[in-house]
């Protein structure tokens, strides 16, 4: 679990900061209902219709790679990775990430983040692709760098298509259309297939 607390710099004692904790975690099939509220809220009924999303339909995250943050026992933050053939390179696709409004002065968006990266890392993933605002993705080291000769299959704004190499080179010579290459979800299985519930 993560706490939040701030240290004050002129030698006192640390100060808690009157806020919950909160905890990242693999996410679970019980997260599923909650999860697709949040989503709802964050991004609106419009978010099934958008460029990233077709690179997730019919697909499972990658494995490993999806984590939900909770507060008290309520889930109130999300981020998922998913597999794609990034112009013929290996690489994950990082979304939706999300986080409560009324929990954004947390700072869990960057600690989903920062955990999100940090465990595509240790499993040995080369490079993550995302869409999103520069300025915020930036400070995780995400840049246009190398996405120039990349596109998304539909509609989308240039400068928000971003990269991470997470070794270096992973996406030399990538060029083309980022496609979905995830397992795909068991024919006839719920569209939200929930993951496995861990105790």
């Amino acid at each position: 679990m993560t706490d939040l607390h701030e240290t004050a710099t002129n030698n006192t004692v640390a100060m808690s900061i009157a806020a919950p904790s909160y905890e990242i975690r693999a996410e679970r099939g019980s997260d599923v209902a909650a999860r697709e509220s949040l989503l709802d809220v964050c991004f609106g009924a419009s978010r099934h219709a958008r460029t990233c999303q077709r690179l997730r339909d019919g697909r499972l995250p990658a494995e490993g790679l999806a984590f939900s943050a909770v507060v008290q026992g309520r889930l109130v933050g999300t981020i998922r990775l998913w597999h794609v053939d990034a112009g013929g390179r290996a690489a994950l696709m990082l979304g939706p990430l999300a986080v409560d409004p009324g929990a954004r002065d947390l700072g869990l968006g960057a600690a989903l983040m920062n955990h999100a990266i940090a465990e595509a890392s240790a499993r040995g993933h080369g490079a993550i692709v995302l869409l999103g605002d520069a300025p915020y993705y930036a400070r995780f080291g995400f840049t246009a760098d190398r996405m120039a000769t990349l596109a998304l299959p539909g509609p989308f704004e240039r400068d928000r298509l971003l990269g991470l190499e997470l070794k270096p080179g992973a996406l030399d010579r990538a060029r083309g259309i980022v496609l979905a290459s995830g397992k795909r979800v068991r024919r006839g299985a719920a569209e939200f297939q929930p993951l496995a519930d861990v105790a």
